[in-house]
């Protein structure tokens, strides 16, 4: 079975970056649309940005649209969320899922959730 894994949350202070990862030990990524998604604090899980496979076009949801990006990474077969500019309700645990589907907005997820990894946006 396929287990994502996510790491690089820490903590950072508003207007700095981060890097996340999201690997699949054992597995490539390379064939799956890949999401990441991010669960603050007494809200429910959203998705933010999504990967589609092939041609690695992403989406953005409006909130992180210019300051993130997706994109896979060769030297892990894994996928990154790099987190520019980040702010204080960009605090969350954050996580990565296969998707269904990309295009147009964040698809269904599939397979078993990883235990995320926690970002804390604060000065």
């Amino acid at each position: 079975q396929v287990q994502l894994v996510e790491s690089g949350g820490t903590l950072a202070q508003p207007g700095g970056s981060l890097r996340l990862s999201c690997v699949a030990p054992g597995f490539t990524l390379d064939s799956y649309r890949i999401g990441w998604f991010r669960q603050a604090p007494g809200k429910e899980r959203e998705g933010i940005a999504c990967l589609n496979n092939g041609d690695n076009i992403p989406y953005y949801v409006k909130s992180v649209k210019g300051r993130f990006t997706i994109g896979r990474d060769s030297a892990t077969n894994g996928v990154t969320l790099q987190m520019n500019n980040l702010k204080r309700e960009d605090t969350a645990v954050y996580y990565c899922a296969r998707l269904y589907s990309c295009y147009f907005g964040i698809g269904d997820s599939f397979g078993p959730w990883g235990q995320g990894t926690q970002v804390t946006v604060s000065s």
